[in-house]
């Protein structure tokens, strides 16, 4: 590989490391070849992969690894839980070269509750439906052993592995064990309980398992202080550990379900201003998701969403070889498929993974904003200033914006500062330091009535171009001021304004007359960028004030000594110290510091009366 494509390699791969979300989730490595080499799992998926391409790293088979990868893909999860099961899988799938391949055969350990008469309830490894329903699998086995602890502190199931039949027990060839005799099975085998009551207690561990536990809750906390109540310390203890458990630990995996079984998830993410349409793909097979691809299509004409989702559909079935009978998506689609039947989930593992199919492709389509905007920054600027005129109802772009600022201490040395943005950029040679000349005291509108009239006054008079939007920082009463003077000059600009709270936090943008407030979350990139720009003119108001200020702070009655230079003054304040012992200080003293000549100056200035 010549220098240039190594440099080219190494600025797109940095590209989409700078892109990647810090989610948890699976990443993969790929050859020039399109090969996984390897997969990998991680809480941040940002900082894990990021780790990879360190100066630092010194280990000689992760060097190789990196010189060997010429692309990066990911897939996010809700939980590390998730992450993990779905590295598991992956690998399985793909035996990528750098792994650590599972040559056992091994899997995550799933709850099997059996078919028989009397059912059981126990984990295993291996899958036969025809045997069983199945729950999991479960990443965390110390979890998987609380729920099967739980189930078996609450409803007692048989552990034993006898053939139980009906004729078997009504003709009692069967005896209580000694799980029976210490208190972990209520022996239904001898008819201690009854056939109803045991598989009642079976249905409830099923909705456990499924996670559906709030009547639990309310069952286990009214019985634990019914038992409270009655002084059973002891029983409600047990009662109340139970109830944490299940709090904690009655969470089923989002990413597989043995119950899914070659199924095709697809979801769409597009805007309507946004010619790139993102379709994500993820296919289930035994219960395992082995695929998961986000692609963008860009559109051509006014093509449906519906349209783009069937196209989609079928080139990605097509290229993937897929055979599933059951495709799952978002919304109903007219045109039907051969071989296959849509569905549209509403609650269940179905619509868990179509959700996690929808967070995926959003989570594509920011990410190639992201690195999009961060190779041209100026798309991002534009979308914001859209969004602005969208939010305002703006006929025009406000691609010149200008932002006004007071800064007084009890009215004294008053001014004001102006800031320009052009594209949502400061334009700092056109920022304006004012003077506030006609206002006695601290009065913020007045003075703020008199820098928009000289601003906007000169600019008419140089016939320079006007600003698309004003923002005031202030309220109402500022924005009704400046409405107030450029109505009176005659032109017409749009006028907002950030209002604070009673923490003095920017908490909403005014518009309109009279001035409403514009409903924007305090989160967004708009908010963000006015309050940047607002934070802009406050520094640039502050800084003029302190100059200022400092200024008169530094000035002493030696300035008003004419022929005593700079270089004078500093001799006499180093060797006196101060002005009032200068005052107080004779001809022959001060001549020995600066001359006759000019202590003659200093001497007669002070001494004049």
């Amino acid at each position: 590989m010549v220098k240039a494509e190594k440099e080219n390699l190494k600025t797109k791969l940095k590209s989409i490391v700078a892109a990647l979300p810090e989610k948890p989730g699976t990443y993969q490595f790929y050859n020039s070849s399109g090969e996984i080499i390897y997969v990998g799992k991680a809480k941040n998926l940002k900082k894990r992969v990021s780790s990879y391409f360190r100066k630092d790293v010194d280990r000689l088979k992760t060097k190789v690894l990196v010189s060997k990868i010429e692309d990066i893909s990911y897939f996010v999860v809700n939980t590390e839980e998730d992450a993990l099961l779905l590295e598991n899988q992956l690998i399985k799938k793909y035996k990528p070269r750098y792994n650590v391949l599972l040559k056992d055969g091994k899997t995550y350990p799933s709850i099997c509750i059996t078919k028989e008469y009397l059912p059981r309830i126990f984990s295993t490894r291996n899958i036969n439906k025809k045997t069983g329903i199945y729950f999991g699998p479960y990443s965390h086995v110390s979890t998987m052993h609380s729920m099967l602890d739980l189930i078996k502190k609450l409803y007692k199931p048989r552990c034993c592995n006898i053939n139980m039949t009906k004729e078997g027990i009504e003709k009692m060839k069967y005896k209580a064990c000694l799980e029976f005799h210490i208190g972990n099975c209520k022996a239904p085998c001898i008819g201690k309980q009854s056939m109803e009551e045991y598989r009642l207690n079976i249905e409830k561990a099923k909705e456990i398992l499924k996670g559906n536990v709030r009547k639990l809750y309310k069952e286990i906390y009214e019985r634990m202080i019914a038992a409270s109540e009655l002084l059973e310390f002891e029983k409600a203890d047990e009662l109340k550990n139970q109830y944490l458990l299940l709090e904690s630990y009655c969470a089923k995996s989002e990413v597989v379900s043995n119950s899914i079984n070659n199924v095709d998830v697809f979801s769409i993410n597009d805007n309507e201003e946004e010619n790139n349409v993102y379709i994500n793909y993820i296919h289930v097979s035994n219960g395992a998701i082995n695929q998961c691809f986000t692609f963008e299509y860009k559109k051509k004409l006014n093509e449906t969403r519906d349209d783009l989702l069937l196209m989609a559909i079928q080139e990605i079935r097509n290229r993937y070889g897929s055979d599933a009978h059951e495709i799952i998506i978002p919304f109903e689609i007219e045109w039907k498929i051969k071989d296959a039947y849509f569905t549209i989930p509403q609650r269940g593992d179905k619509k868990k993974l179509l959700d996690l199919s929808i967070i995926n492709g959003k989570q594509y389509r920011f990410d190639r904003l992201k690195q999009s905007e961060k190779l041209n920054p100026e798309q991002k600027n534009t979308r914001i200033m859209k969004e602005l005129q969208n939010v305002l109802g703006m006929s025009r772009l406000p691609f010149h914006i200008e932002c006004f600022d007071n800064s007084n201490i009890s009215g004294t040395d008053a001014v004001a500062g102006c800031v320009v943005f052009k594209g949502l950029k400061p334009s700092k040679k056109e920022y304006r330091k004012f003077n506030i000349k006609t206002v006695v005291g601290p009065d913020d509108y007045a003075s703020m009535e008199e820098i928009v009239r000289r601003r906007y006054s000169r600019i008419i008079e140089e016939g320079a171009p006007l600003p698309d939007l004003i923002i005031t920082d202030g309220g109402i009463g500022q924005m009704n001021i400046v409405r107030k003077v450029l109505h009176e000059l005659g032109i017409d600009i749009y006028i907002a304004g950030l209002a604070k709270d009673s923490g003095h936090r920017t908490n909403e943008l005014l518009f309109g007359f009279p001035p409403k407030t514009i409903a924007i979350s305090t989160k967004s990139e708009l908010f963000h960028t006015l309050t940047r720009i607002q934070d802009e003119v406050h520094r640039f108001a502050i800084t003029f004030h302190r100059d200022k200020r400092s200024k008169h702070a530094l000035h002493s009655e030696l300035d008003n000594i004419k022929g005593i230079g700079p270089r004078s003054k500093e001799l006499l304040i180093k060797e006196l110290k101060s002005v009032k012992r200068i005052k107080e200080s004779d001809f022959q003293r001060i001549s020995e510091i600066i001359g006759a000549k000019k202590a003659e100056l200093v001497y007669n200035y002070f001494n004049k009366n």
